[in-house]
């Protein structure tokens, strides 16, 4: 299993228009996807402009059709990476899980 997390910061005044990106993107992308097992997206209550999303695949190969997608390449490439001023991609490996 392959975890993606991603502290995004928006650029200022723009957390609803990127929350209406993602809701309108998880059903037709990670909603559909196979080897997506899980895709979250969370707003911190005192960050304003701010996502962190975790994301769990079946292997770097679902990933890889993930990220390669049209849905995505047109959502989250195209529309919400305008919104987005920095963000950070970590990998990490299941240690425990209830």
């Amino acid at each position: 299993m392959l975890i993606k997390v991603f502290p995004i910061k928006l650029k200022d005044g723009k957390q609803a228009e990127a929350e209406a990106v993602i809701e309108e993107y998880a059903p037709k992308g990670p909603g559909a996807e196979a080897g997506t097992l899980s895709f979250r997206v969370y707003r911190d209550l005192t960050k304003p402009d701010y996502l962190l999303f975790v994301e769990h695949f079946a292997s770097q190969d679902a990933y890889d059709a993930h990220t390669g997608s049209a849905v995505y390449k047109e959502l989250i490439a195209g529309r919400f990476s305008d919104l987005v001023v920095d963000f950070v991609e970590i990998n990490h490996e299941l240690l425990v899980a209830l």
